[in-house]
């Protein structure tokens, strides 16, 4: 082996190695921001929820006598220094307690046990009609960049992203049940339909799979018939991104020197479209598909409300509405780990799927 062969050996081994320590590295760092993410959320939800006094005093205490009042402020610990409280419920929520509701006395973790599984199928439905509406929208604007169809779709993926996902959802409720009369006003499925699901056997909470499992068409498509309005609402919120996204990325990949070299032999536009540019303007989506949860999962509160899609949102609402802070600051707890764990699993598939990403 020549002294050139033996360099250019050791520089692709070195190369090699530090592109998997800079993998190693990125993950690394990106896991340990989760501890960081989820400790700030926490700590700014608690302080948030004693800034107006009390849980109990703000739920019950026009229900209570001044004796009844302080024995229970006494019992929960809520007369104590609110910098002990804190100390407290960090430790708590270190040992995966994130306390009791004070209303119904009920575990936030069996809250998101029961009503979890409504929400992430409520997202997972709407990340679908993201993808269909967005991706070949946002081809499609790429694709005749600069005509009128572009801008016409341009113009939609901005109402898309800015109309409020309430508001939506009442214009799709009033237009397609109310005067058409063609999905249900709200739900997650009929009432038959809920107790046939609720009756199986080890049942997930997700009714499209459990619908799935029994195998009938009639289960399946009251499901698909009662979750086409609210996915489509908080749906389009996400597609409006996906669509700008897809037409910036692919105008800017059909001006790379491979697809000029594509065309300078005789491909089509629409070829080079679907066969060269595509999968690469599909990495920026990738990368902001945690930032895309985190905005659904918030999403989720007011679409469950409006369609009365009984998961963690509409749940979270009405604890709210109850003034139940130890639900309010548990359940937003939660879903702040769930958001940082996403956003921790999209980075690594993004630096996975494109290495420029990790550095």
């Amino acid at each position: 082996m020549t002294i050139v062969d033996e360099r250019t050996v050791g520089a692709t081994a070195t190369a090699r190695t530090g592109g998997g320590s800079g993998l190693g590295r990125y993950i690394l760092i990106r896991f340990l921001l989760i501890v960081p993410t989820v400790y700030i959320l926490v700590s700014l939800v608690f302080f948030l929820m004693r800034v107006v006094g009390d849980p109990i005093t703000a739920s019950v205490g026009g229900r209570l006598t001044e004796a009844q009042l302080a024995e229970r402020l006494h019992a929960a610990g809520y007369d104590r220094p609110v910098l002990v409280q804190y100390v407290e419920y960090l430790g708590q929520i270190f040992r995966g307690d994130f306390g009791r509701t004070i209303t119904d006395n009920r575990a936030i973790g069996e809250i998101l046990v029961t009503y979890g599984t409504a929400t992430l199928e409520l997202v997972f439905f709407a990340l679908i009609v993201a993808f269909v509406v967005g991706v070949p929208l946002g081809m499609l604007a790429a694709y005749l960049r600069d005509r009128w169809p572009d801008a016409v779709l341009r113009v939609f993926a901005i109402l898309c992203y800015a109309t409020p996902v309430f508001f939506a959802g009442l214009l799709l409720k009033l237009a397609f049940s109310v005067w058409l009369g063609w999905f249900p006003l709200g739900g997650r499925a009929s009432t038959d339909v809920q107790l046939i699901l609720g009756r199986i056997s080890g049942a997930t909470g997700i009714n499209i799979f459990d619908a799935l499992r029994t195998g009938r068409w009639d289960l399946i498509s009251d499901i698909l018939l009662h979750a086409a309005l609210p996915a489509t609402a908080l749906g389009l919120l996400t597609a409006g991104v996906f669509l700008r996204l897809v037409r910036t990325n692919l105008i800017g990949t059909l001006g790379m020197d491979y697809v000029d070299s594509a065309r300078s032999r005789g491909v089509g536009e629409a070829r080079l479209v679907r066969k060269h540019a595509y999968k690469p303007a599909l990495i920026p989506i990738i990368t902001v598909m945690g930032l895309q949860i985190a905005l659904l999962l918030s999403g989720a509160v007011l679409t469950e409300t409006t369609f009365e899609w009984r998961g963690l949102g509409f749940q979270l609402a009405q604890y709210l509405a109850d003034r139940d802070f130890v639900a309010v600051q548990g359940i937003v707890a939660l879903i702040a780990v769930i958001v940082a764990v996403t956003n921790f699993i999209v980075d690594v598939v993004a630096a996975l799927i494109d290495p420029r990403v990790r550095y």
